[in-house]
């Protein structure tokens, strides 16, 4: 066995064998809830086939992680089950009512959060904040491969605290079909909040789903047996390569005063996002060597929030997600000023507005389509996340990360995430996935790279 050991170490890699795991545990609310019940809506339920989304934390070895570590670690399990009180669908399963409509339900049967420990001694925290993602990400980030449809036996939330070389890495696997970005950081963020010893939630979670969409939408879903549960594709997609470009402030500044330098007199001006977001697709779409005649999807999952009639809270806990879409071939967009995919981008976001979602609620409940991850369609780039999250600002009390990435899950070729960069300002952190060849054509564009920095 030892042998076998050994030889696996060689042909996959050192890293890959580093993690051991210490204590695993299930994290329940402080004080008993009751049975509690929350409806997935329209918002959500597309979402069934996708993959837990998961996001990773890395924190310097400053407050004395090493010395501190098991009182550390009850400070973050009993935080946790404080705040699992207010965010109890995170605590909860999957499930169906007598009509066969999913729901989330959290009782005495079905509740509780995954919480794994474990030891990486011999990995720093650079190593896992390498701009190129590491192989050893699916061995700290808890749930890669697993759907998001598995919430029928599985929690809702895992978390896995690594205590590596000279730091720590939080990983977490969130069911994306109960929550979008937004109410992860919300989430987070009060985590965190309640860790560094405030006694009450300064922004309470709202949970009525009705409120959003009071729709009820029977699916018929795959039965959540064994078999569902213990089949996973592990593996990051075939000749797949993910990596962060880091742009500074003044980077994106150039960027926003080039792409609106094309502006007509009287012309609303490109805000930071589109001109980042058709920066990125004219460089992906470069990198890709497409035919002129070659259609190119641009994808955003816009929050919608604010877009329904009435608009919602900020604090509403769950999906109010949308994808947005706007088209063109690869050689209008290559050939004409930057302003021209961003003036795409700007009429997509500004026509999506509570008509066009409650159109896009009916058509889907009018013939539920369940979405994979990897149905982007051809030649896409789909951006996610959004550097407006606060990221940085999450200390658990002992400093704020050194690090915010994904993890391995719902990436395809051409996914991207922003985040908030580390150095604030302006900055902001873009985590591309894509083919090999392409990637690699996108490291070589120096128009694209502007001035990346840290």
């Amino acid at each position: 066995m030892a042998a076998d050991n050994g030889k696996k170490q060689q042909e996959g890699g050192e890293k890959e064998k580093m993690v051991k795991v210490t204590n695993k545990s299930v994290v329940v609310p402080r004080k008993e809830l009751g049975r509690r019940e929350c409806p997935l809506v329209t918002f959500d339920l597309p979402y069934l086939t996708f993959y837990y989304n998961q996001k990773l934390l890395l924190f310097k070895g400053q407050g004395g992680i090493e010395e501190n570590w098991e009182e550390m670690m009850g400070k973050m399990k009993e935080s946790l089950q404080e705040i699992l009180v207010d965010f109890y669908p995170l605590a909860g399963r999957l499930g169906k009512d007598e009509e066969g409509v999913v729901r989330v339900v959290c009782d005495a049967d079905n509740v509780g959060v995954e919480v794994v420990e474990a030891v990486a001694a011999g990995v720093g925290v650079a190593e896992l904040g390498e701009d190129e993602s590491p192989t050893l990400l699916q061995e700290i980030v808890p749930y890669t491969g697993v759907l998001n449809l598995e919430g029928f036996c599985h929690p809702l939330l895992a978390v896995q605290f690594t205590k590596l070389r000279d730091g720590l890495a939080i990983g977490c696997a969130f069911n994306h079909a109960i929550l979008d970005g937004h109410s992860t950081w919300h989430f987070m963020n009060t985590w965190a909040e309640i860790c560094r010893g405030a006694t009450s939630i300064s922004v309470p979670p709202f949970h009525d789903r009705t409120k959003a969409r009071n729709t009820r939408v029977k699916l018929d879903l795959p039965s959540p047996g064994k078999p569902l549960c213990s089949e996973r594709d592990v593996s990051a997609p075939p000749q797949m390569r993910e990596k962060i470009f880091r742009f500074s402030g003044s980077a994106i500044d150039k960027i926003k005063l080039n792409v609106n330098s094309s502006l007509s007199n009287g012309s609303k001006p490109f805000s930071t996002f589109q001109s980042l977001g058709v920066h990125i697709w004219r460089a992906i779409t470069r990198a890709r060597h497409l035919n002129p005649e070659d259609y190119t999807v641009f994808t955003i999952f816009a929050d919608c929030r604010k877009r329904i009639d009435p608009p919602m809270s900020e604090s509403y806990f769950g999906n109010l997600i949308q994808a947005v879409f706007t088209v063109t071939a690869a050689g209008a967009l290559l050939a004409q000023s930057p302003g021209f995919g961003a003036s795409l981008v700007q009429k997509a976001i500004e026509t999506h507005d509570s008509k066009a979602i409650d159109g896009r609620n009916k058509e889907w409940e009018a013939a539920p389509v369940l979405f994979q991850w990897k149905d982007a369609g051809q030649n896409c780039v789909a951006v996610g996340s959004s550097p407006r999250f606060q990221v940085y600002d999450i200390d658990f009390g002992w400093g704020k990360p050194e690090r915010v990435r994904s993890g391995r899950n719902n990436k395809f070729d051409g996914m991207v995430y922003l985040y908030q960069g580390k150095g604030g300002g302006k900055s902001i952190d873009v985590e591309i996935s894509l083919e090999v060849q392409a990637m690699g054509n996108l490291e070589k564009d120096e128009e694209f790279l502007m001035e990346e920095q840290e």
